[in-house]
C-alpha cells in the first residue's frame, strides 16, 4: 500500500517537475555566444543581466568622428522558449543612459547584430529589454512573450519576417522608425500603454487582428503597403493616424477598419 501511495505522489508531482524552470546564469549564455555556439534554452530562468553588447568579437563601426559605435555579432541561432529573464536583456546600451539612450554626451553606443534566427517565445522579460538599433538578419519571433518594462525596438533593423503575435506589452512599446521588410504580426497583442509606430514602415503589410490598444495607438507618419489587418482590433485608448499612408495614399483609422468589416 505504501509503495502505491509513493507512486501516486510521484505521478502528481511530475507535471510540476516538468514545468519547473531551471536556473541559468546569463554569463553562461554569453560564453556560448563568444564561442559561436547555438544558444537554446527551454523552461529556464535566466539570472543576471544578459548583456550581448560587448562580446569578444566587438568591433568599432566606422562612421561620424564624433560618434563611437561598437557592434557585437551573435553568429549562431538563438532560441529561448518559456524562459524568464530576471535581469536586463540588452542588445543596445549607452553608457550615459543605460538602455534608454535619451541623452548621450559622449555619443558612445553598443549594439548587437544577430546573423541567424532569433526566438524569444512565451518568455517573460522581468526587467529592461533594449533592442534599439539591433540588427536581425534571420527571422525574429517574440510570440507569446511578456514585457514588463518598456519594449525598446526603436530603429531596429529587421531583414525577414517578424512575429509579435500574442505579446503583452505592459509598458510602452517603442517601434518608432522601424522598417518591416516582410509582413509582421501583432495579432492578439496587448498594448497596455503607448504603442509607438510613428514613422514606421510596413513594407509588406501587417496583422493587428484581435490586438488590443489600452494606451495611445500612435501611427503618425506610418507608411503601409499591401494589407493592414485590423479585424477585431480594439482601440480603447487614444489613436493618432495623422499623415498615415496606405499604398502612398492618405488613410484614416476608419478607412483602414472599413477594409475588414
Amino acid at each position: 500500500m505504501m509503495r502505491k501511495i509513493q507512486m501516486v505522489c510521484v505521478l502528481l508531482l511530475f507535471p510540476l517537475l516538468t514545468w519547473a524552470q531551471t536556473k541559468v546564469n546569463a554569463s553562461e549564455i554569453i560564453e556560448k555566444m563568444n564561442r559561436g555556439e547555438a544558444v537554446s534554452y527551454k523552461n529556464a530562468e535566466i539570472v543576471g543581466n544578459l548583456d550581448m553588447t560587448k562580446l569578444q568579437n566587438m568591433k568599432r563601426k566606422s562612421g561620424k568622428q564624433d560618434t563611437e559605435a561598437y557592434i557585437s555579432t551573435v553568429t549562431a541561432p538563438v532560441t529561448f522558449v518559456n524562459c524568464t529573464f530576471r535581469g536586463d536583456v540588452l542588445a543596445y546600451y549607452s553608457p550615459d543612459n543605460g538602455a534608454s539612450g535619451m541623452f548621450n554626451n559622449t555619443n558612445r553606443v553598443y549594439n548587437t547584430h544577430f546573423e541567424k534566427d532569433v526566438l524569444f517565445e512565451n518568455c517573460m522579460f522581468a526587467q529592461k529589454s533594449a533592442f534599439k538599433y539591433a540588427g536581425f538578419k534571420g527571422k525574429a519571433s517574440f510570440q507569446g512573450s511578456r514585457f514588463t518594462e518598456e519594449a525598446l525596438f526603436k530603429y531596429t533593423d529587421f531583414s525577414k519576417d517578424v512575429n509579435f503575435s500574442n505579446v503583452r506589452f505592459e509598458e510602452a512599446a517603442n517601434f518608432k522608425y522601424v522598417d518591416f521588410p516582410d509582413k509582421v504580426s501583432f495579432a492578439g497583442a496587448t498594448f497596455a500603454e503607448e504603442a509607438n509606430f510613428k514613422y514606421t514602415k510596413f513594407l509588406e503589410g501587417a496583422d493587428f487582428q484581435e490586438a488590443r490598444f489600452d494606451g495611445t495607438a500612435n501611427f503618425k507618419y506610418a507608411k503601409i503597403s499591401d494589407s493592414f489587418n485590423l479585424r477585431g482590433t480594439d482601440f480603447r485608448g487614444g489613436d493618432d493616424f495623422k499623415y498615415t499612408r496606405l499604398n502612398d495614399k492618405s488613410v484614416s483609422l476608419s478607412g483602414l477598419q472599413s477594409r475588414y468589416k
